[in-house]
C-alpha cells in the first residue's frame, strides 16, 4: 500500500511534534543530582576536566541522547510502523503491531536499532512471541513474528522462526515500498528547524540552572571543583534505615 505523500507527510510532522514535546518536557524536569548520579566523576577527573559549565555540558549531552533515543523510538517510530503497516496495536506484552489476513497473523515487535538486545532481553522477546502464539492457536493462522528495526542493517538467519528485518527492508516490508525509508526523513522537510530555537532555548536554561546548582554544592570557594565532594554524592554508601522490625530484634 503506498501512502498519499501529504498523508504521510502531515503524519510525520504530528509524530515529530510529540517527539519534540516529550523532549523539551524531559530537559525541562530533568535535575542535575539525577544526571550526576549516571556520570563517572572518576572520569571527569581523569581526562582533566575543571570547567562547573563543561561538566554539566557534558552531562546533559550524554543524558539527553540517551534518552532521545527512546523517546523517538516511543514517539515517532512505533507510531508511524503502526500507521503505515495499516496494523493494529498488539495484544500482548512484548509486541507491539498486528497485521491480520485471512490466513496469517504477523506479530511485530517495533525496535529503533539493531543493537538493543542483550541475551536477556532476547529470550524474553522470544517468550512474548511464544505466549502469544499459544493464545492464538485456535485461529488456526500462520503466526509470523517479526523483530523489525528502524534502521541500519541485519542479516536475515535461519536460527529461529522469528524474522528479523532493519532499515529499508524492514520499511519495505510493511509498506510494500521500497524507497518509504528514504521518504521518512525526506518528508521530515524543515520541520526539526521550526523545533530548534524553543528546544536551544530550554538547553541553554538547563545549562545556566545545573551550573549555578554545581558551583554551590560542589565547588569551593576558589572555584575550583570539590572532587570528594561530588564522589561523596555519586558513590558514597550510606547505611540504609533499619525496617521497625529490624529495630525490635
Amino acid at each position: 500500500m503506498i501512502i498519499d505523500p501529504q498523508i504521510l507527510e502531515a503524519k510525520i510532522a504530528e509524530l515529530l511534534d510529540n517527539f519534540y514535546n516529550r523532549r523539551l518536557s524531559v530537559i525541562n524536569d530533568l535535575n542535575l543530582g539525577k544526571a550526576l548520579s549516571r556520570k563517572n566523576p572518576y572520569l571527569f577527573r581523569a581526562v582533566g576536566v575543571e570547567s562547573a559549565q563543561e561538566i554539566v555540558e557534558q552531562l546533559l549531552s550524554a543524558y539527553m541522547s540517551s534518552s532521545d533515543e527512546g523517546i523517538f523510538g516511543d514517539a515517532f517510530f512505533e507510531p508511524l510502523a503502526k500507521f503505515a503497516s495499516g496494523g493494529v496495536v498488539s495484544p500482548s506484552e512484548g509486541v507491539d503491531i498486528a497485521i491480520e489476513t485471512d490466513t496469517k497473523y504477523t506479530a511485530i515487535a517495533v525496535k529503533s536499532g539493531t543493537s538493543v538486545f542483550n541475551a536477556d532481553s532476547k529470550k524474553r522477546q522470544v517468550q512474548n512471541f511464544e505466549a502469544l502464539e499459544a493464545r492464538l492457536k485456535k485461529l488456526q493462522k500462520h503466526f509470523d513474528p517479526l523483530i523489525g528495526y528502524c534502521y541500519g542493517r541485519k542479516r536475515a538467519t535461519k536460527e529461529s522462526k522469528i524474522r528479523q528485518l532493519a532499515g529499508q527492508a524492514f520499511w519495505a516490508e510493511i509498506t510494500g515500498d521500497d524507497d518509504f525509508y528514504l521518504k521518512i526523513i525526506r518528508l521530515m522537510k524543515d520541520k526539526p528547524r521550526q523545533h530548534l530555537e524553543e528546544y536551544k532555548s530550554a538547553w541553554d536554561k538547563a545549562v545556566n540552572r545545573f551550573t549555578r546548582q554545581f558551583l554551590n554544592d560542589f565547588c569551593n570557594e576558589d572555584g575550583s571543583i570539590n572532587w570528594e565532594k561530588l564522589t561523596e554524592f555519586n558513590s558514597k554508601d550510606y547505611p540504609q534505615k533499619k525496617s521497625k522490625s529490624q529495630k525490635r530484634k
